[in-house]
């Protein structure tokens, strides 16, 4: 499912697949899991071949990124299209998620960034 590209230290770029959704995204969670495990911090996920991405998907990403956090990792999103950045900007999500245009902007991002929690009680207000 995940094609990792990249593993550097405590870094990994893993390509999504092209469809993120109720038949992948179980899957792909216990992969970004268990690189977590294995020492992954920050996890790039190469979102280019993002044809299909549902609420399965999207709840995937959410206990990914817990599950960085517990660890004071963070996880980032590169490439996604535009149609889902839009659809992610009307849901909120992109408060959520970084988002960088490509992996090599993801991977220059600053090292630490605000936990989901702190993402979220900033939107509410």
């Amino acid at each position: 499912m995940l094609t990792v590209r990249m593993r550097q230290g405590n870094t990994t770029v893993a390509r999504l697949p092209e469809a993120v959704d109720y038949d992948t995204a179980s899957h792909i969670g216990d992969e970004c899991r268990s690189l977590i495990r294995q020492g992954c911090q920050i996890l790039v996920l190469d979102a280019s071949q993002v044809q299909y991405l549902d609420s399965s998907g999207i709840s995937m990403l959410i206990m990914v990124t817990r599950a960085l956090e517990e660890r004071d990792g963070t996880l980032r999103i590169a490439d996604l299209s535009d149609h889902y950045q839009q659809v992610w900007h009307v849901l909120g999500l992109d408060t959520m998620f970084p988002i960088a245009p490509t992996v090599n902007a993801a991977l220059e991002s600053p090292a630490t960034e605000p936990s989901l929690d702190a993402r979220l009680d900033t939107t509410s207000r």
